[in-house]
């Protein structure tokens, strides 16, 4: 049950608590200290009351009438609070004991804190006969005094613990409001409302927490954003590709099938002439292998759209150094420098596809855009993380850098989500001058 209740109400639930417990340890304290304190007053009280007697009885045998001055002295004394005083060889009628009337503290409770009164006997001589005051203790107002605190205690304590109950829970809830807000934020965020906000309030541990769940709602929306524009890009492209596809088919292999279709009729008609034409034949057949070798290199290069040539044949290393070569006969003014790890060990074929056309569109971008001199081209073995190794790419160029308001495009945006599925990172950095385009691709992807 105490696991279902809210935080609020957990603090109210221990705050009314910790006020009851100390509302009763305050009361029992004052229960306690009262047997002692008035113990304390009956001593107070006697010593006083004592050592007035001795004083006013002194030289009493000398008065003229000694009985008498006895009488009127003891008359005098029961004028005292908290004590009465007596003639021991004249008692005090019943009840003449309590000169204040009764306590107005119960019975119990004056038995419990009071249970035998105090009493001191002062012996005297009156006319050479023996006699004493007693001294008898009546602490009846101090009884009073602390019952009246308990009284006071019971009515008064629930109603300041009432008080600062309802001035407390309101000081907490005003303190966890921010949670509600989060919460509320969440729940939108779940259902896709990445522009949902958290204004930060609260202690300095909340509003932090809404900082960074307006942070993370931002980079949620700009990441969802981020893939939409990407799938739009994607199916765009996708239908490009198709378009280009297409028109290559009809455009280049639609004349070559065609020639060949010609050049294969006119040689099965030679026959028919009656005699055989030898440079004819030649002439056909050399145009049918110079239409079948264009064919073949649109097919070539229609693959290396689709996919590198090479690459799950002759291997990684040897597909990239092709790429680069590519690179160098096209651009001989930019110089390419390539280090590829020896321990680089073997990989996935969707981390080999992935390395290649990392390389593939930072290179692409280098000589599109940076207008750098030189490019730094590193793949080397990054070290295992969560039990997974992974392959550090690195392209770094001297080109002239990104902008503040550069954005990425399409194909380093695409390389990031393929990355990202896979369990890779992407980052590009640039500090004033160069970009640094660097990957972190799984090797065992794929």
């Amino acid at each position: 049950m105490w696991q279902e209740l809210s935080l609020q109400t957990r603090i109210n639930v221990l705050l009314a608590l910790v006020l009851t417990l100390g509302l009763a340890i305050n009361i029992a304290r004052l229960a306690l200290e009262a047997g002692p304190r008035v113990q304390a007053e009956d001593q107070s009280v006697i010593r006083l009351a004592r050592a007035f007697v001795d004083t006013i009885v002194t030289g009493l045998n000398e008065a003229p009438d000694p009985d008498a001055q006895l009488n009127r002295i003891v008359a005098d004394l029961s004028r005292l609070r908290h004590v009465s005083v007596f003639r021991q060889s004249a008692p005090p009628p019943q009840g003449a004991d309590l000169p204040d009337g009764e306590s107005r503290a119960p019975a119990w409770f004056v038995s419990l804190v009071h249970p035998e009164q105090m009493s001191v006997s002062v012996p005297l001589t009156i006319a050479s006969r023996p006699d004493a005051l007693v001294i008898t203790a009546h602490p009846d107002d101090e009884i009073a005094e602390i019952w009246d605190g308990i009284i006071t205690q019971l009515v008064i304590g629930p109603v300041i613990a009432v008080v600062l109950f309802l001035f407390t829970t309101r000081v907490v809830g005003s303190a966890l409001a921010p949670l509600q807000q989060l919460s509320r934020a969440m729940s939108a965020i779940e259902e896709g409302a990445y522009d949902a906000r958290v204004m930060p309030g609260g202690a300095p541990e909340l509003a932090a927490l809404c900082r960074k769940l307006n942070h993370l709602a931002a980079t949620l929306g700009g990441a969802v954003e981020d893939k939409r524009r990407l799938a739009e890009r994607t199916v765009s492209l996708q239908d490009q590709e198709r378009k280009e596809i297409a028109r290559e088919l009809h455009d280049e292999f639609g004349p070559h099938l065609f020639a060949l279709r010609a050049h294969a009729s006119a040689l099965m008609r030679l026959p028919d002439s009656g005699a055989v034409d030898v440079g004819a034949m030649r002439r056909h057949g050399q145009a049918i292998l110079d239409q079948v070798n264009a064919v073949q290199q649109f097919n070539r290069r229609i693959l290396e759209r689709l996919r590198p040539v090479g690459l799950a044949e002759l291997g990684l290393r040897e597909a990239l150094g092709a790429l680069v070569r590519l690179w160098r006969e096209s651009h001989p003014d930019i110089s390419i420098a390539t280090d590829i790890s020896p321990s680089l060990g073997a990989t996935g074929e969707t981390a080999d596809l992935t390395i290649y056309r990392i390389v593939q569109e930072a290179l692409t971008n280098v000589f599109r855009h940076a207008d750098a001199n030189t490019v730094n081209v590193t793949i080397a073995p990054a070290g295992e993380r969560g039990g997974r190794a992974y392959t550090m790419v690195q392209v770094r160029d001297d080109g002239r850098g990104l902008g503040d308001d550069h954005k990425l495009g399409f194909g380093l945006v695409g390389m990031r989500e393929r990355l990202r599925a896979l369990g890779g990172t992407l980052d590009i950095a640039s500090a004033g001058a160069g970009v640094t385009v660097e990957a972190m691709v799984p090797a065992d992807a794929g």
